[in-house]
Formats: C-alpha cells, structure tokens, sequence
C-alpha cells in the first residue's frame, strides 16, 4: 500500500476518527433465533443486519410450476440438479435518517438480492441437496454505509449456523478513494469499509472473496473510478476482507467452545453423512 501508517497526521484521519485502512467496529453473533436453522445477529459500525436461514428444505411448488426465479420478494438463484436458494431482503423504516419504506418491489432492494443469490450460489455446495429450497431472509435494522458487504456478512455467519456446506468464508469489504472522478488527482488514497457520509461524497466499490484468499467471488462498483485507482481500491477491499474474514472465524469457535462447555455437542465428534455422487 501507497501510504505508511506509522507516520499517519491527525489532519489526515477520516471523520470517524480512522486511519484509510481500519474497520469499523465488528460485533456478531450466531444461533440468536433458537427456532431458526440457522442465525446471525452482525454490527459493522452503525450498519446492522439480522439473518435468518431456513432449509435445505423440501422444494416448494415453484420448481415443480415452472416459476421464473422469484418468490415471496425474493430472488432465487437456480441450478439445474442443486437447491434453490431465496434471498429476501427486508429494509426497516427506521433504518435511516430519511425513514423512507422501500417496497418488496423495489429496485435497490431486487438488486442487493440478485447479488446475494448469485454470490452465495457459487459458494455454497447446492449440488448436495437436489430438489429442496435454502431460504435466507435479511432484516437491516440500521444503515449507516457498506450496506451490501454487511449482507454478505451476516448470511456467511447464518449459513455456518444452518450447517450448510460451503467452500470457505464468504466475506466482503467496501473500499473507496479519496478524491472524486472529476477531481482527477492522482494521488487520491484508497480508503476501507466507508460510512455512509463517505459513500455519498465518494466512489466506491464493494469486493466479496473467498477465504483469506484474494479470489473475487463478487464485485459491485456503482460509481464512476478512474482506472488508475480501481487496482488499489480492490487491493484495499481485499485486505479488509482479510481482517473481517479473522472476525467472523472467531465468532464461530467462541460459539463452538462455549456449545462445548454446555454440553451441546461432545468435543471431537464428527458428524459423518452418506452422499451419493
């Protein structure tokens, strides 16, 4: 990275108080909803999001009617011989200043779905549960910018809660720059997981990858970057994925330790399944 934050200036931090390459607070939690196959409770800074997942599941009558890929709100990412998974997102009215209510049929909401379904999709291994249904239903409780990487956040850590099989963590990371498109300076720095305030003043980009590892599972960029920072703004999101992917693990053993010391599960027992290929 361009910048040596050892030598970092008071007059150089961002509103927040951060450094161009620190997250915001993370605070999660899975198994919130004991009625739920699977939840998860996730805070990055004032964005917070509460998942809920449901299934693998019978297939509903959609599969078998021929729908066209939507149900209930949602979107559904299909495959011809793997489950069906429905992503619906549900916005608070209370989640902004604005206390605006978006619609089931909202634009903005239909394509943070399509996303989600399609990122998860090529995750989760779906080919193990032909003909059945994995339901995920996000709530956004408040909204304060990384709106989309807070998503894909917070259904990883349900998903891991369900006991759905997956490739690895998928996390994502919201990066920006510091100067505007038309403001052409070439020296702009890039930043890691904006607020809102930043988000409205400047381009950015959300990358979810894989793991710990730099492969891309999905990339939103909305704004207009000049080409020569889009590099530094990816690598940035990918080091910040990094960082959130350490989080999130970590949540999942401390539920996992504590499950063991109440007796839920029996320490080094493995739960073995029989699937035909």
């Amino acid at each position: 990275m361009p910048l040596d934050t050892s030598t970092y200036g008071l007059a150089l931090l961002r509103i927040d108080g951060r450094r161009w390459n620190e997250l915001r607070q993370l605070r999660g939690q899975i198994r919130t909803q004991a009625a739920a196959d699977g939840s998860s409770y996730l805070e990055m800074g004032n964005t917070k999001v509460m998942c809920v997942v449901t299934g693998p599941s019978e297939d509903s009558k959609q599969r078998r009617g021929g729908g066209a890929g939507t149900s209930a709100g949602g979107t559904t990412a299909q495959g011809t011989n793997a489950a069906d998974i429905v992503v619906s997102v549900v916005v608070g009215g209370f989640s902004t200043t604005d206390r605006k209510r978006r619609g089931r049929g909202d634009k903005r909401i239909s394509e943070l779905q399509y996303t989600l379904s399609k990122s998860l999709a090529a995750t989760l291994h779906t080919h193990l549960f032909p003909r059945s249904t994995i339901s995920i239903s996000l709530h956004v409780l408040s909204q304060d910018g990384s709106l989309l990487a807070c998503l894909i956040n917070a259904a990883t850590l349900a998903l891991i809660d369900a006991g759905i099989p997956m490739t690895d963590y998928l996390v994502a990371c919201s990066a920006g720059s510091t100067s505007s498109h038309a403001a052409g300076d070439e020296r702009a720095d890039p930043l890691v997981d904006l607020n809102n305030q930043e988000e409205q003043e400047l381009p950015f980009l959300t990358v979810a990858t894989l793991g710990a590892t730099d492969k891309v599972a999905a990339l939103v960029c909305e704004s207009r970057v000049q080409i020569s920072r889009l590099e530094g703004m990816m690598a940035a999101a990918a080091d910040g994925c990094v960082g959130i992917r350490a989080y999130l693990d970590s949540v999942v053993r401390e539920k996992g330790r504590k499950m063991v010391a109440e007796g839920a599960v029996e320490k080094g027992v493995n739960m073995a399944m029989d699937i035909d290929a």
